[in-house]
């Protein structure tokens, strides 16, 4: 049941598969001995979805729009370590994963602002 509601929600299905990816990836810093930047990049990365899934059951539209912000610092956080491993010579390649963090943000970004304009009707 779960898995359909993820797969007819946009948003849902973007971060829930870019947080897989981002444990595959967390996965391979770990066998580098990338421990410290490895969990900061596993808790933001994931933290994206899990915002968006428990914005679905908000209390109220204001509810939902903080939850969808915190989504989009997580966001931003992510970038943040992502841009760290990019530029780090010795990290592998993560560039499909700011690509796909990009269209994340377009759509949480989205969601925010047509959230907001729905608010005030």
């Amino acid at each position: 049941m779960q898995e359909d509601f993820i797969k007819k929600n946009p948003i849902l299905k973007l971060t829930f598969e870019f947080a897989i990816l981002i444990m595959n990836y967390c996965d391979e810093l770990q066998t580098l001995k990338k421990f410290i930047i490895s969990n900061q990049l596993f808790r933001s990365g994931t933290s994206i979805g899990a915002n968006c899934f428990e914005a679905q059951n908000a209390e109220s539209k204001a509810d939902f729009i903080h939850k969808i912000k915190i989504a989009a610092k997580e966001t931003d956080e992510t970038q943040y370590w992502l841009m760290l491993c990019d530029f780090a010579n010795d990290l592998p390649d993560c560039k499909i994963h700011l690509i796909k963090l990009e269209e994340i943000s377009r759509v949480l970004n989205k969601i925010i602002s047509t959230s907001k304009s729905n608010n005030k009707n």
